[in-house]
């Protein structure tokens, strides 16, 4: 096998359209007693009902042998991860190149911290499988992929902070305004890979609206955008249309998040990636 694209499953994205492989390595979940392997074809709603009635759960990212086990199917790999800042994946997948290259010197392997998390890792896997039909190195590759990271915006929404703030992502006083006082909280990725509060608004369609004037004046101009959702599709597709009344002819995905994303995003969150 020549060429293959492997995330952790912070990325929300289950198949890769074209000829290059794609795979991803799972976070384990824990809740209470029970472990959630996010694998590609887990179930995210017992994960999020079991959230909702626990006190108790953490996450695991991928060990060092997961992604060795993955880099080993192919002679060159582009492998993209969750922001560093967010988690010990990264550091996971730096581990197992040195073992990998120490033993298979002739292996070329790209890894990239993405700088965010869910529809920001779809947006640039498919990047990466555009970037290698082009038959670029691995070294443009990994330039034109970290050129993305620094510069693809990623905003949310979450009606609950809870198992952010529980892991230390993100104040206490952002989780009790989301938490108690019914107020939605918009939040972005920073350049650093940091989450960073923004907004506190009550109601949906005044926080949809606010976030597209957040997106206006970043710049944004109609080019894609990807858009992940905790059992939230009415919402997602309520934002798609306002996207397209902005901007017209914008190109959108929108998925439903995976396990990882889903824990932090926890039941009717959305995240934005553009």
């Amino acid at each position: 096998m020549d060429w293959q694209i492997i995330t952790d499953s912070s990325c929300d994205l289950k198949e890769l359209a074209g000829d290059v492989p794609f795979d991803t390595v799972p976070f384990v979940i824990r809740v209470d007693d029970t472990d959630y392997t996010d694998t590609m074809d887990m179930d995210v709603e017992p994960l999020v009902d079991a959230m909702e009635k626990s006190t108790v759960s953490r996450t695991s990212c991928p060990s060092p042998e997961a992604w060795y086990k993955a880099f080993m199917r192919a002679d060159k790999t582009v492998a993209l991860t969750i922001s560093a800042q967010l988690s010990g994946s990264y550091n996971s997948a730096q581990t197992a190149r040195e073992m990998i290259l120490e033993r298979h010197p002739g292996k070329q392997i790209v890894i990239v911290d993405s700088l965010s998390t869910g529809p920001k890792l779809v947006m640039m896997a498919q990047q990466a499988a555009a970037l290698i039909q082009q038959r670029l190195s691995a070294e443009k590759i990994g330039e034109a992929l970290r050129q993305m990271a620094g510069s693809v915006h990623t905003l949310f929404t979450l009606c609950s902070f809870r198992n952010l703030v529980n892991n230390g992502r993100v104040s206490r006083l952002a989780g009790f305004l989301a938490g108690k006082l019914n107020i939605r909280v918009i939040g972005a990725g920073s350049p650093e890979g940091i989450i960073e509060v923004r907004e506190k608004i009550r109601g949906d369609s005044k926080t949809l609206r606010v976030m597209t004037d957040i997106m206006a004046k970043e710049g944004f101009s109609g080019t894609m955008v990807a858009v992940s959702h905790c059992l939230n599709e009415k919402l997602a597709e309520t934002f798609r249309s306002m996207i397209l009344e902005r901007w017209p002819g914008t190109p959108i995905q929108v998925l439903p998040t995976r396990g990882l994303d889903s824990y932090y995003a926890e039941r009717g969150g959305l995240i934005v990636s553009y």
